[in-house]
C-alpha cells in the first residue's frame, strides 16, 4: 500500500530494459513507481488496486473491465502503442478513468518496413535468399528452382496498385515512398474525406474495389469491432490470385484461418504478416509452413529512436495529469466529466 500523499505509477510487466527507463524520471516527479510481472488479471489487480496511474502495453497486458473495475483511485491508463482496443475504454470512462495512447510514433518506421515487405513480395527478396542458403544460384545449373519457380514470379512495382486499407498517418506517409516507385495507390477510408486523398494523387475506392484493383493491399486502419478479422473468405474470393496482403497494423485484421485457405488454394499470391494474432502466435502455426508466407514478428515499430519515444510519452502523461493538466493524446474525451466530478478542474495541457 501506499501513504495518501504519494502518487503511485505502476507497470504490470517487467520487459528486460524497459522498467529501469523509469524509477528516475517519476522520482524527480515526485511519484512512486513500481514495476512487476504480472501473470494474471489478478495478480494485475493486486499491483494496481490502489495506483493512480498505469502505464502498459496493451498487446501484451491488456486491461480490460475486470481490471478497471477493481481500481480504487486511478486517474490514468497510458498505453505505449498506438493502438488501444486492448484497453476497455468505455468501462475507463465509466469510472472517470483517462486513457492516452502514443498516436504518432514509429511512422516512418512502420510505413518504410511497409514499402520493404512490398518489396520483398515482388522481387522475391526472402525467397532468392532461402534459395542460395539451399545452394543454388540464378544463372547456373544450380539455379533451375530460381529459374523456373521464382523469376517468373517477379515483377516491377512501376504500374502495379497498392491498395490501403485506412488512410491515416502511417498510410500517408506510405504513399510518397510507394509512389517513387511508379504505383498508383488507392485506399479506402470511410472516415476521411476523398478530397484529402485526392491532394496527394490517392484515389478513394469502396472496399470491393479495394479487394479486387489491389496488387497488394497494406492493411493501416485502427482495429474496431466493424473491421476485426475483415480479411475473411469472402474478401481473399474477391481479391486476385496475383496479389499480396501486407499487414504492419494489428492482427486481428486477418482471419488466420482463411488466409490459410486462401494462401493453400491460390485465392492470393502470398501474405506478410508483421502482426498476428494471437501474439506470440503458436510455433505450429500452419501458415510457417507455407512457402508463400512471412512473418516479421511484430518488428515494423522498432528503430532506437521510436522506441525512446515510446516509453517517454506516458511520462509526460502522467506528469500532466500530476498538474491537473488533461493528457495530449487522450482517447476516451468522454470519461472528462466524471474524473472533473472525482478530482476537480483540469487545464489544458502546455
Amino acid at each position: 500500500m501506499k501513504s495518501s500523499d504519494t502518487f503511485k505509477v505502476v507497470l504490470p510487466l517487467a520487459l528486460a530494459g524497459e522498467s529501469e527507463k523509469y524509477p528516475q524520471k517519476f522520482q524527480e516527479l515526485g511519484a512512486e513507481f513500481i514495476a512487476r510481472r504480472c501473470e494474471s488479471d489478478d495478480d494485475f489487480i493486486a499491483l494496481a488496486r490502489d495506483a493512480d496511474a498505469i502505464i502498459t502495453v496493451g498487446s501484451i497486458r491488456p486491461v480490460p473491465r475486470k481490471i478497471i473495475e477493481s481500481l480504487e483511485q486511478c486517474r490514468l491508463i497510458s498505453n505505449t502503442q498506438i493502438g488501444y482496443d486492448s484497453i476497455d475504454t468505455a468501462a475507463a470512462a465509466e469510472r472517470g478513468i483517462l486513457v492516452t495512447n502514443v498516436p504518432d510514433y514509429c511512422v516512418g518506421e512502420v510505413s518504410d518496413h511497409a514499402m520493404a515487405l512490398i518489396l520483398a513480395c515482388t522481387r522475391k527478396v526472402v525467397h532468392l535468399d532461402r534459395a542460395v542458403k539451399k545452394g543454388q544460384w540464378g544463372l547456373s545449373a544450380s539455379g533451375v528452382e530460381i529459374q523456373q519457380r521464382l523469376w517468373p514470379t517477379m515483377t516491377k512495382l512501376e504500374g502495379q496498385t497498392l491498395g490501403l486499407f485506412g488512410f491515416g498517418r502511417v498510410a500517408r506517409a506510405l504513399v510518397p515512398k510507394a509512389g517513387g516507385f511508379g504505383m498508383r495507390i488507392i485506399a479506402h477510408d470511410p472516415y476521411v474525406a476523398p478530397e484529402v486523398a485526392r491532394q496527394v494523387g490517392v484515389e478513394m475506392v469502396d472496399w470491393k474495389r479495394l479487394l479486387s484493383e489491389s496488387d497488394f493491399i497494406s492493411i493501416h486502419a485502427a482495429l474496431t469491432a466493424e473491421t476485426r478479422r475483415i480479411f475473411s473468405h469472402e474478401a481473399f474470393k474477391e481479391m486476385k490470385s496475383t496479389a499480396c496482403l501486407i499487414n504492419t497494423a494489428r492482427g486481428g485484421f486477418v482471419d488466420e484461418a482463411a488466409l490459410l485457405q486462401a494462401l493453400k488454394e491460390g485465392d492470393i499470391a502470398m501474405a506478410v504478416l508483421d502482426v498476428m494474432d494471437p501474439e506470440p502466435p503458436d510455433p505450429n502455426n500452419p501458415l510457417f509452413t507455407l512457402d508463400n508466407f512471412i512473418s516479421t514478428a511484430h518488428s515494423a515499430f522498432y528503430s532506437p529512436a521510436s522506441e525512446a519515444e515510446r516509453w517517454h510519452r506516458p511520462v509526460l502523461e502522467v506528469a500532466r495529469v500530476m498538474r491537473s493538466e488533461w493528457p495530449k493524446a487522450m482517447v476516451n474525451p468522454e470519461a472528462k466529466d466524471k474524473y472533473i466530478a472525482r478530482w476537480g478542474q483540469m487545464k489544458e495541457p502546455n
